[in-house]
């Protein structure tokens, strides 16, 4: 069984300036790499756990940034996508992936259904439901909802050149939005669902919060080059920003919410 959390240990989730005002609530699914104590590293060497595998390098650091920029509230998971991974469905096997990146993970194979269950009423439904109490209690009205994540740059010996890439379901026409305000600051291409497009029944946060709540979702994909310290990801959140602030001016849809620079 999923033992339970220590006193040391973080929350399942955080609420990170819960009553921003801006129009935009962000997410972050895979902020962080953390892995309960009592789960020795779900069997790997410490060192993966400080890849890609276990995380999604930079894109917290993004997400803070945009939240005192646009002045959003931002809620993100605690621990790794490798204890479970609160961006898949829960239906789905790689809930709690069996390998990752073709790395077997060991502390996840033979998990009997009540450890699995157990991950997900500790992690995985309280930092659902955090997003979900914030769209309903919300004091200002909600335009967006703005997932992080970042990606590899190769993938199966795959380039992926786009420095960003705006992904979506079915608001394709805020994402076109997205791409045209980006691509007029950045010389490298916008990827147009690239590296991935955000898929019902594979994708979870952005189809079932959007949806539910009805508010335009768009996810955007960062390369993890592009934001691999903190100093680099302030600068891609400060593009983000001003695209987000441009793309309010031309199309009329209200104030930009960008608070002043610090």
């Amino acid at each position: 069984m999923f033992p339970n959390l220590t006193d040391t240990e973080p929350p399942a989730f955080t609420v990170h300036n819960e009553q921003g005002k801006g129009g935009v609530v962000l997410l972050c699914d895979h902020a962080s790499n953390y892995v309960p104590s009592q789960l020795q590293n779900l069997g790997l060497d410490p060192e993966l756990l400080t890849t890609h595998i276990a995380w999604d390098i930079g894109a917290l650091w993004v997400a803070r940034f945009l939240s005192e920029r646009l002045d959003a509230p931002l809620v993100f998971s605690n621990y790794s996508r490798l204890v479970i991974d609160c961006n898949r469905c829960p239906e789905r096997e790689d809930l709690v992936p069996a390998s990752s990146a073709d790395i077997p993970i060991p502390g996840n194979t033979q998990l009997s259904p009540l450890e699995l269950a157990s991950r997900r009423t500790r992690l995985f439904d309280p930092y659902h439901n955090a997003i979900d109490t914030l769209l309903q209690t919300r004091a200002e009205p909600t335009t967006l909802l703005l997932s992080i994540h970042s990606f590899t740059p190769t993938l199966h010996l795959q380039d992926r050149p786009w420095p960003i890439g705006v992904c979506y379901q079915n608001n394709s026409a805020m994402a076109k939005c997205w791409r045209v305000a980006l691509q007029e600051q950045l010389s490298d291409s916008v990827g147009d669902n690239e590296p991935y497009a955000v898929e019902l029944g594979i994708d979870y946060t952005l189809p079932m919060h959007g949806d539910k709540h009805n508010i335009p979702a768009i996810m955007l994909e960062i390369r993890q080059d592009e934001i691999a310290t903190e100093v680099a990801a302030n600068s891609w959140g400060e593009t983000i920003a001003t695209a987000w602030g441009h793309h309010h001016e031309k199309r009329k849809l209200g104030p930009s919410h960008l608070s002043p620079k610090k």
